[in-house]
């Protein structure tokens, strides 16, 4: 496996940026040096800061630039409903020029999280640890698939024609948020170029009291992985509101097995992307170090038979 950072903080003396914002400029020499540092391969690069670049040349030089300090783009980070009628061409229009996008930085996943903006900011259902979650699998028609299965083949397709390979993120607040809802829209689908994120964080926080366990999940969902996010949590549940709240920590710290999950990858054959989906508080360069370290120690374990 390859490591790449997925970074949620973008902090390096003298500059703090809010990281949805963040421009290519400030991917520094200083910050990708230090990237590479802790063990990073490569870099995931949000669609806002490619396209507020306004050419294909720049992005061309951006991805050289990337790639010239030894972290070339590997994935792009590009999401929203498809079946929500609110955003859907807006989100239609991005995914496929952010295809075109990713063959000129030089990256080859385009990475998905299906999800809309909350309708009910603070109401059970938004965010994350409800018992109940927006768009939900639970909640959804088959149809609702099969219009989403359509809009990803053909993304898939043109995909494929630039060597870009098509991710959905399992995400809450979204259809495709557990193990089932992630193989039903992959056989939808139906395309090489075409697979599934398996976010386990995102698996364990959806709902206040989990519908599945994290070594369930990654079991039955590696074999169908192109693309690979990991974060790891505690969670406090205050089981009076129906409500748990998580705490972020490095993924050798919290409460998903991620030796376990690991070796489930391996033994599935993945040897993509390991993206760190990193810290987002405090040093964020210990943590995601800290991260990248003990992955690497249990590949190795698993590499020497001790995994």
């Amino acid at each position: 496996m390859k490591f790449c950072y997925a970074n949620r903080r973008h902090a390096l003396y003298p500059d703090s940026q809010p990281n949805w914002d963040v421009k290519a400029e400030d991917y520094t020499d200083k910050f990708l040096s230090k990237a590479q540092d802790i063990g990073m391969d490569g870099m995931e690069i949000g669609f806002q800061a490619l396209e507020a670049l306004g050419s294909d040349q720049k992005v061309k030089d951006f991805g050289k630039r990337l790639a010239d300090h030894g972290v070339p783009a590997m994935a792009i980070r590009s999401g929203g409903s498809l079946t929500a009628a609110a955003g859907y061409q807006e989100n239609r229009d991005r995914l496929h020029r952010m295809i075109d996008t990713a063959q000129t930085v030089g990256a080859d996943i385009v990475n998905g999280a299906l999800s809309a903006p909350t309708r009910y900011p603070g109401k059970p259902g938004s965010g994350s640890g409800w018992y109940k979650s927006q768009d939900a699998s639970r909640d959804a028609m088959i149809y609702d698939y099969e219009r989403l299965g359509q809009e990803l083949q053909e993304a898939s397709d043109v995909a494929g024609d630039k060597g870009v390979t098509i991710s959905v993120e399992v995400h809450q607040n979204s259809l495709v948020d557990n193990s089932w809802s992630a193989h039903l829209i992959n056989d939808l689908v139906d395309r090489d170029n075409f697979g599934i994120n398996p976010d386990l964080g995102n698996v364990y926080w959806t709902y206040d009291t989990p519908e599945e366990t994290t070594d369930a999940h990654i079991k039955s969902v590696a074999p169908i992985s192109v693309y690979w996010h990991c974060k790891n949590l505690f969670r406090v549940n205050h089981p009076e509101n129906e409500r748990s709240v998580f705490l972020r920590v490095p993924i050798s710290d919290g409460e998903i097995d991620y030796r376990y999950a690991i070796t489930a990858m391996s033994e599935a054959g993945y040897n993509g992307y390991m993206a760190i989906e990193g810290a987002v508080t405090g040093d964020q360069w210990l943590a995601d170090g800290k991260s990248v370290e003990y992955a690497k120690s249990v590949l190795s374990d698993i590499d020497a038979g001790r995994g």
